[in-house]
């Protein structure tokens, strides 16, 4: 049974790390949030469950409007050949959330650690970052250095490397 939103505030709690959670309507895309995200200050991500060809999944974290080429990204987090989105009962397997609510925060219920856990490092240039605490209904602020401790914890070590190639033009962004 996955992790629920009680549990992962626990385990930051446990780990002594601060968080401050914003609850909001649902939300299941980036567009959809940037209103919410208007109100809570710090960086916001979108969040990329991935596959290659030989089944390694990779969970991507990059800044909400950050442009990220599908076919040159296996390249440049250690995949093999092009990368496809993960379905949906994978990120419930794997990161025991549904599509619109994908959070780095997920690897916490990956316990056979199968997922490599990516930051784009652009999004680590905000001391403050924000993601959904399990569910699409919050939104969690947490200090960037933090985040990869909590990460680093769940053994899932960040590789942190900039993914992205610039922005999305806003109306590209969803």
């Amino acid at each position: 049974m996955p992790l629920t939103r009680a549990d992962l505030l626990a385990r930051f709690a446990e780990l002594g790390i601060e968080t401050k959670t914003f609850d909001h309507p649902a939300v299941f895309t980036v567009a959809e949030s940037r209103e919410i995200k208007h109100a809570i200050p710090g960086g916001h991500s979108k969040n990329l469950l991935l596959k290659d060809k030989k089944g390694r999944v990779f969970l991507v974290t990059a800044e909400a409007d950050a442009a990220i080429d599908l076919k040159t990204i296996s390249e440049k987090i250690g995949g093999n050949g092009r990368v496809t989105f993960g379905k949906a009962d994978l990120l419930m397997d794997l990161l025991g959330v549904i599509p619109g609510a994908v959070t780095p925060f997920g690897v916490v219920n990956d316990v056979e650690r199968v997922v490599t856990m990516v930051i784009d490092a652009p999004l680590l240039d905000h001391e403050i970052v924000n993601f959904h605490p399990l569910e699409n209904t919050a939104t969690t602020s947490i200090h960037r250095d933090d985040l990869v401790r909590f990460l680093t914890a769940t053994g899932h070590p960040p590789l942190i490397v900039k993914v992205s190639d610039g922005k999305v033009a806003e109306s590209e962004a969803g």
